[in-house]
């Protein structure tokens, strides 16, 4: 899957947001110092962030606005790195149509390496949906043919939970992930982002102290039960 194909399989922005918040919010309750996906309900006055760090140089964000959604991540080992290059450029095409509502995003220090040449996006997919649209879109990147050196954009496990977008597929990222069972009813309840409460957080995460975990999941801007 690259780019091209996760367009095609996520939803429009509300729903997706959503997601976010709902893997931000169970990741709270696993892990709230080591979380997979977390969710900045106050990047700004006026945005909101999606992020996604698996800890092994590979994360992505999703900045969503009343301009719509803007998002980038990057797969450290891609052949379309700007570190592959000894330009330490954006790949051709990658930023280039960015609509000037997102563009502050592309130089955005938080999305940036400071390189040779000055900041770089640190980026191999990047994909926005502006407001009032009927679909993703992305640039007009060539995706590379030469694999021997590593393979394409990365899209396809940087975004492979948020694009299922189901119980079934965190049930199985975090059941691998923090290898141990992972309990399918306490996962819906989130999906539906219905209150979270002790009991939903402690079938989640036995381990858990039911309050630190209801305060790591209140951070997300996730509802809590009272």
């Amino acid at each position: 899957m690259t780019v091209r194909d996760l367009l095609t399989a996520l939803p429009d922005v509300p729903t997706l947001r959503d997601r976010c918040r709902a893997l931000a919010a169970l990741e709270a309750v696993m892990d709230p110092v080591y979380g997979h996906f977390s969710y900045a309900p106050a990047w700004s006055d006026r945005e909101q962030v999606a992020l996604m760090d698996n800890g092994s140089g590979d994360d992505y964000a999703i900045v969503f606005s009343d301009a719509g959604a803007y998002a980038r991540g990057f797969a450290h080992e891609s052949v379309m790195s700007p570190y592959a290059d000894e330009d330490e450029a954006p790949w051709p095409g990658l930023v280039d149509a960015v609509p000037e509502a997102f563009r502050p995003y592309v130089t955005e220090p938080a999305f940036c390496d400071d390189l040779g040449a000055g900041p770089v996006p640190r980026a191999t997919v990047v994909f926005w949906r502006e407001a009032g649209d009927t679909a993703w879109h992305t640039g007009p990147v060539e995706m590379p043919t030469d694999r021997a050196r590593g393979f394409a954009d990365g899209a396809d496990f940087l975004f492979d939970v948020l694009a299922a977008g189901t119980p079934e597929a965190y049930r199985d990222f975090a059941a691998d992930y923090y290898e141990r069972p992972v309990d399918l009813d306490a996962v819906r309840h989130v999906f539906a982002l219905r209150p979270l409460s002790g009991a939903v957080a402690l079938a989640l995460n036995p381990a858990a102290v039911a309050e630190r975990a209801l305060e790591a999941a209140r951070t997300t801007g996730y509802p809590v039960a009272s």
